[in-house]
């Protein structure tokens, strides 16, 4: 007997009425035991409503699954595709998609046992295992001075990389997961893999590096580690610089110059427009930071002569940017929905006033709400240490725009009126024509993989390692494969 899975006749005897999930919760026990396998108890109730965002924390696996091991995960998922039972996974679980990381009458496989992380200097490499949060990560290895380039908020979770991954240091290394120098993988069969650009799946590889949930289950990540050095070694300046509401029209102005004329990979910037609350409180904040020793009028004058409230800019390590950002917190349910825009200004300004007018319709049941803008310059496609990923390259510069909602706290249920309303909105802001979407932000309904540069390869690389579709048919995902 294959000692990953047990045969559907061993476990159904006598169960003929059994579901495919309590199928497979039941091959899945006899092999790794009530340790790593719940179905109640504290740990699972701990499991299934701690979720970062609160739309998701109602749902009840049949089971969770801890795995300790990739072997352990080939247990779970050989057995869940014996079964035929619908499954989801979890990593940081910094996703607002409904069902993406969390299920109910399902197995639910969670990493918070797997999040080892190390760095061996002979190899310049760093093993990442999927459960660690990015700022865990940046503690490990800032004493060695180097950094995995990951995203810019201290909740989020390794599982960003799948997704593409921003960090502000990306125009000068690239996007995150092109850092990736290989990663094991779970196929949906339970069968372990190891891929790489160059070796025969280097396709999946490719196809992993922006592909989200669809492709496999990470289990390893190995990434090269950018020398950015130690927190002491103050290599960038920069900061924050806050504006009034009342001076939305020129930040926005500003940030499409910048995304139009900004081509220095030293540069980054990120900024965060608030449309709740009154005209004085709609405050807009503004990271800016440069690898030297102060920041260029060149290419940062614009923004600091618009008229602020606050700024705060100092000499910085990498370790102090990348921990910039605490992230929404926990207690609210939380949506996003994205788009790319190219640097004009008609389009920012159109896209802030139909998102401020989605926003005032829903204040009511919203906490906060933000259009964030993160610049995409050629460099970061030209940084990648990895070859091409997903996405594809569209050979010029923009913004990936991030729709962020963070709901009434303690509201557990998506409000249909206000989802109708914000998904009305994301059609009145569509992307400029050829652009990627960041699939780490978008809303459930947006088709990201139909923008990436070649979706029948995609498609093709889909077809080959899952050819009955059981990804697509037993787990929530984006969609459009």
């Amino acid at each position: 007997m294959n000692n990953t899975r047990l045969s559907r006749k061993m476990i159904v005897n006598n169960q003929a009425h059994a579901s495919p999930e309590s199928e497979a919760y039941s091959a899945i026990l006899a092999v790794l035991g009530p340790t790593l396998v719940k179905s109640s108890g504290a740990q699972y109730d701990a499991t299934s409503t701690g979720t970062w965002s609160l739309f998701n924390s109602l749902d009840r696996p049949t089971c969770i699954v801890y795995p300790r091991t990739a072997s352990d995960v080939q247990v779970a998922m050989n057995n869940i595709y014996a079964f035929g039972s619908r499954y989801a996974v979890r990593a940081g679980g910094h996703s607002p998609m409904m069902g993406h990381n969390s299920i109910s009458n399902g197995v639910l496989v969670s990493f918070e046992n797997m999040a080892h992380v190390s760095y061996d200097a002979q190899t310049n490499l760093i093993s990442l295992e999927p459960g660690v949060l990015l700022s865990d990560a940046e503690l490990v290895l800032e004493p060695h001075g180097v950094s995995l380039i990951g995203g810019r908020a201290t909740d989020v979770g390794v599982g960003l990389l799948l997704g593409g991954g921003i960090s502000y240091m990306s125009p000068l290394y690239g996007w995150s997961a092109d850092r990736i120098a290989e990663m094991d993988v779970v196929l949906v069969n339970g069968e372990l893999i190891t891929v790489s650009a160059t070796n025969e799946h280097a396709e999946l590889f490719r196809a992993l590096k922006g592909g989200a949930n669809r492709f496999g289950i990470v289990t390893q990540f190995r990434i090269y580690a950018a020398r950015t050095g130690t927190k002491e070694d103050k290599r960038w300046f920069g900061g924050t610089v806050t504006y009034p509401g009342s001076a939305a029209c020129d930040v926005l102005k500003a940030t499409a110059h910048y995304i139009r004329d900004v081509t220095d990979p030293k540069a980054a910037a990120a900024m965060a427009f608030n449309t709740i609350g009154t005209s004085a409180s709609k405050a807009i904040v503004v990271y800016l930071f440069y690898m030297g020793e102060s920041l260029p009028l060149n290419i940062f004058g614009e923004f600091l002569s618009i008229p602020h409230t606050s700024k705060s800019f100092s000499p910085r390590s990498y370790f102090d940017i990348a921990l910039s950002e605490s992230g929404a917190a926990r207690g609210n349910g939380h949506q996003y929905g994205g788009a790319s825009w190219l640097g004009d200004e008609e389009t920012f300004l159109k896209g802030y006033n139909s998102f401020l007018d989605f926003t005032q319709a829903s204040s009511h049941e919203l906490a906060g709400a933000f259009i964030v803008v993160s610049p995409i310059p050629v460099s970061q496609w030209e940084a990648s240490l990895s070859g091409p990923n997903a996405m594809g390259n569209p050979r010029v510069g923009y913004a990936s725009i991030s729709f962020t909602l963070a709901y009434a706290e303690g509201q557990t249920v998506l409000p249909k009126d206000v989802d109708e309303r914000f998904r009305l909105m994301l059609s009145k802001t569509p992307s400029s024509p050829g652009l990627p979407l960041y699939i780490n932000q978008c809303d459930a309904s947006q088709d990201a993989f139909s923008t990436y540069g070649d979706l029948p390869a995609l498609q093709k690389t889909y077809a080959k390692y899952d050819p009955t579709r059981f990804n697509i048919e037993h787990t929530d995902g984006p969609i459009g494969l």
